[in-house]
């Protein structure tokens, strides 16, 4: 069997792709989120898919990024979204936004902007009635900073 030049290269690439998607970067990213949340609630939050954040890959301005956030939850006195706080820790200040529900009278969903220094890990975490901590995280690209 021969290799072409062009062989090698298909073949390289389909390996640094593979590599890319399954790379350790995204446990670390996991981690990094999971010990933030830590540091800032005093507790340990479970990654969720019942919490959806919702933005783009790549945005070109840091100053007006959408963001949309919808959670899973009957909103009932049994089962119910408290709060939801957002958080880009490359930003100088860490908590973005905080959002306050009231079962019954509110449906768990939010769009709004946000700004972001730098390309990060964006972090969501919904406080249920219950005391558990759900999060998600999404990987947001940004031109210029938000916030200089």
């Amino acid at each position: 069997m021969s290799l072409t030049r062009r062989d090698v290269l298909l073949a390289a690439s389909a390996g640094f792709a593979g590599a890319a998607l399954f790379s350790p970067g995204s446990a670390r990213a996991n981690d990094e989120a999971l010990d933030l949340v830590k540091q800032l609630t005093g507790r340990t939050a479970t990654r969720s898919d019942r919490l959806r954040l919702m933005m783009p890959a790549e945005f070109p301005t840091g100053y007006t990024v959408p963001m949309s956030l919808d959670i899973e939850s009957p909103m009932t006195e049994a089962d119910h979204v408290r709060q939801i706080r957002v958080f880009a820790p490359q930003n100088p200040i860490v908590e973005v936004v905080s959002f306050r529900f009231v079962p019954q009278r509110s449906l768990p969903r939010v769009s709004t902007r946000i700004r972001l220094a730098k390309p990060q890990h964006v972090v969501a975490v919904a406080e249920m009635n219950d005391g558990n901590l759900l999060m998600t995280t999404t990987w947001v690209r940004v031109a210029t900073d938000g916030c200089a």
